[in-house]
């Protein structure tokens, strides 16, 4: 897997996109639209599921430069949803540092705003966050 970082090698554009427990980093490369995931190809990494890097490249398809960019990415933590949900806040932060054109877009779409939302912690007492056992009267 070594030789596919080596070839796409050069100047590139980052971001960094975050969701849940996921953390991403992303690098995009002047390119034909490749994928690679912690040294996977983006179908390889999410089992063959086409849903994910749909989800992954809807800001390069927003603004018109999917066959532009190679899209290299680092990401731990969290599960496929939260990690595709990251990658794509990276991806479009990394866009919206190449041009402001592209910004204004993604910003209307929704794409450059982070989803704040976390896990809620377990309470003492209860079950869950907020789950309580069952009340019996008697």
């Amino acid at each position: 897997m070594a030789e596919e970082t080596k070839k796409i090698a050069g100047k590139y554009n980052q971001g960094r996109g975050r969701r849940k427990e996921a953390s991403a980093r992303i690098r995009l490369y002047k390119g034909t639209g490749e994928l690679i995931i912690n040294d996977k190809t983006g179908l390889e990494y999410f089992n063959g599921s086409t849903y994910f890097p749909n989800l992954i490249f809807s800001p390069l398809v927003l603004t018109g430069t999917k066959s532009k960019y190679d899209v290299v990415v680092k990401i731990s933590g969290g599960g496929k949803k939260g990690q595709a949900e990251a990658i794509r806040l990276g991806i479009a932060r990394a866009l919206s540092n190449i041009s402001l054109g592209s910004s204004k877009t993604l910003k209307s779409a929704g794409f450059l705003t982070r989803d704040q939302r976390e896990k809620e912690r377990k309470k003492p007492g209860l079950k869950r966050a907020r789950k309580a056992p069952q009340f019996s009267k008697r």
